[in-house]
C-alpha cells in the first residue's frame, strides 16, 4: 500500500481536522471519499495490515449498522467483518491516513503527524 492518501468523510470534524492538519504542512494527499466509494474487501485487509490492527479494531461499533447485522458477536471471522465493512463503509472507523506503507487511524486527528518523516 503506497502513497498518501486520506479516507475521508467530509462530515466528520476528526476527519475534516486531520485534512487542515496534513494541509497545513504542504501534505496534499489523495483523498478516498470512502462513504462513496467503499473500499474492497482486499483494499481493506490491506489497510488493516498497514495499521496492525485486527478488523474489529476499525469497527464504529455506535453505528446502527453494528447492531442490526449483529457484529458485536465475538465468534464472527475476519471475513465477516471486513465483508461488513466493505457493504456498510459508515462502519469503518475514520479517518484513515495512509503515508509511505504505514496507516494511522486520525483519532485524534493529530496522528495523522506520526507517519510524515
Amino acid at each position: 500500500m503506497n502513497g498518501t492518501r486520506l479516507y475521508h468523510n467530509p462530515r466528520c470534524s476528526k476527519s475534516r481536522g486531520a485534512l487542515e492538519l496534513l494541509r497545513e504542512r504542504g501534505i496534499t494527499p489523495e483523498v478516498v471519499a470512502y462513504l462513496d466509494t467503499p473500499p474492497s474487501a482486499s483494499e481493506l485487509r490491506e489497510l488493516l495490515a498497514a495499521l496492525g490492527l485486527p478488523a474489529r479494531a476499525l469497527l464504529r461499533t455506535g453505528e446502527e449498522e453494528y447492531a442490526t447485522l449483529g457484529l458485536a458477536e465475538e465468534s464472527l471471522s475476519e471475513a465477516a467483518l471486513i465483508d461488513a465493512m466493505s457493504t456498510h463503509p459508515r462502519l469503518i472507523e475514520r479517518p484513515i491516513f495512509v503515508h509511505g506503507g504505514r496507516a494511522v487511524i486520525g483519532r485524534p486527528p493529530e496522528l495523522v503527524l506520526t507517519l510524515l518523516d
